[in-house]
């Protein structure tokens, strides 16, 4: 058995009874006219050591707890739809614009733009742990340059994020990061974590996000994830390749003072 490995069985044995929670059924997209879904979870810590001005989620304690429990949601993103495909809009430009194509962006504030979401209270409250961000109003940008053009209701979309946040969150890859948060770790250790959770060869579903000064500090991760397999996830085939992000060999997975 590879060293590494050893610590991440411990972790998963500890953490069997929190995963089985965060894998019961949900109820999925109609992900219809694009195949899959790109899963953004932030870690919160870098994202805001990172910023040079950081915004209320970074500053406020009380925004930063999300933190203590794993990555936090930043976004669930549909790849490029048919129809964008042949208008002639190419893949970089959909990531660029989305929504916005159909619907140009409002000028000025998403916060005085756009209302807020019509979610359940219950579905509200588990978005504010979820996302720090809400209280700059990431939730209604996400919306809007993700989901708004492609129908997606708002409570299924926002209820299924959180969801598979949660089952992030409760894997031995987010317990391995957890653990090794104010250090460093090898880019590929992260790789090889990620593997240890969710299956050998699942590694190229993984994207790594980095900024800072030689790209080693840790902001984000993404997953790519099948959209007629979104509520198998993390299952094994239910993962699509990403493409490689720009992390260093060494990554700092930074903490909160």
């Amino acid at each position: 058995m590879r060293a590494w490995c050893r610590p991440l069985l411990g972790l998963a044995a500890a953490l069997l009874a929190s995963l089985a929670l965060a894998q019961e059924p949900f109820e999925g997209l109609p992900g219809e006219g694009f195949d899959h879904y790109t899963l953004a979870l932030t870690w919160h810590p870098g994202f805001c050591a990172s910023r040079s001005r950081p915004p209320r989620e970074c500053r406020e304690p009380e925004l930063r707890e999300g933190a203590e429990r794993g990555f936090v949601l930043h976004g669930l993103w549909p790849s490029l739809p048919e129809r964008f495909t042949a208008r002639g809009v190419d893949r970089r430009r959909w990531w660029r614009e989305g929504c916005f194509l159909e619907t140009p962006r409002p000028a000025g504030s998403f916060c005085r733009a756009h209302p807020p979401l019509d979610l359940p209270a219950a579905l509200g409250e588990a978005l504010d742990a979820a996302m720090p961000g809400r209280a700059s109003c990431l939730d209604r940008y996400q919306y809007a340059k993700h989901a708004a053009c492609l129908a997606l209701p708002e409570a299924r979309y926002f209820s299924a994020s959180v969801a598979l946040l949660e089952r992030v969150n409760a894997s031995a890859f987010a317990a391995f990061v957890t653990l090794n948060q104010g250090g460093e770790v090898g880019r590929n250790a992260l790789i090889n974590a990620f593997e240890a959770a969710f299956g050998e060869d699942t590694g190229r579903a993984l994207r790594l996000e980095c900024r800072g000064r030689g790209n080693r500090l840790l902001t984000e991760v993404r997953i790519g994830i099948d959209a007629a397999r979104l509520a198998a996830f993390p299952a094994a085939e239910s993962l699509v390749r990403q493409d490689r992000g720009r992390c260093a060999t060494r990554v700092r997975i930074a903490t909160f003072d």
